[in-house]
């Protein structure tokens, strides 16, 4: 399978303290993972983990002191390779400005990047509320006006507007009721499926990551202490963190 994108044993230190103490704070220690097209890479662990790190390092905001993180097979280059990322965040409103209609929302990566004329962009936002069964008519209402879920269509919608290569998911579901989760997790593997973009699934929940993600990838103190297939995640790990995040999924 052809990288989307990689990280090479990459390392990160934050630096913490008053200035005149300044100290690194190691968050990873040589981490290595690769997503590949339509494939879904989940990745848990607890906080501190080290997954938002990665997160920020996979969208640019963030670059390795040590190692290096690949687009496509070149330097991650957070400018030129605008449209071809996105991010789904735990909350809708973060990504939905309230003081915008969800039209306007979901069209503005369109007009940032200079996609179209404004009547072709509307015409591709109509579109895409569609695919994320939101009726074409939600363009004109406020965030606002919409429940969690719809939300939180709409900021799918936004985030596949540009048609990216590659898409994080960022505890996308958590902050949602378990019925609306399955609905997004539903919805977010049929757009994989068609639109085919690789994907990170950044969870705390080893239960929605199983269904989400094709390969699993288990975090902890920066480190990756355990991968595999979804499916080898149903059974029990040989490994003492993940058989404690497996027993926690099952409460």
């Amino acid at each position: 399978m052809t990288p989307v994108l990689e990280l090479s044993d990459v390392r990160f230190d934050y630096v913490a303290g008053p200035a005149w103490a300044r100290r690194r704070v190691p968050a990873l220690h040589g981490v290595s993972l690769v997503a590949g097209r339509g494939e879904t890479v989940g990745l848990v662990g607890e906080s501190g983990s080290g997954k938002s790190t990665i997160g920020k390092l996979c969208l640019g905001l963030l670059r390795p002191q040590q190692g290096a993180v690949m687009f496509d097979g070149r330097p991650l280059d957070r400018r030129a390779l605008r449209g071809r990322f996105s991010v789904v965040l735990q909350h809708p409103q973060w990504s939905l400005d309230p003081r915008l209609t969800v039209g306007a929302s979901v069209e503005e990566p369109l007009a940032i990047v200079g996609d179209g004329s404004r009547p072709e962009r509307r015409e591709r936002v109509a579109a895409m509320l569609a695919e994320v069964g939101l009726d074409p008519s939600f363009a004109d209402r406020y965030p606002a006006e919409l429940s969690g879920g719809q939300r939180q269509r709409a900021s799918v919608a936004r985030a596949l507007v540009t048609e990216p290569r590659f898409v994080l998911f960022d505890e996308a579901v958590s902050a949602l009721d378990v019925s609306i989760q399955a609905q997004i997790l539903n919805l977010i593997r049929r757009l994989q499926e068609q639109h085919g973009f690789a994907a990170l699934f950044i969870s705390h929940d080893l239960a929605a990551t199983r269904y989400a993600a094709d390969r699993i990838v288990v975090m902890r103190g920066g480190e990756i202490v355990d991968e595999g297939t979804a499916a080898a995640f149903y059974e029990p790990s040989t490994h003492p963190y993940t058989r404690a995040l497996q027993r926690a999924s099952e409460i």
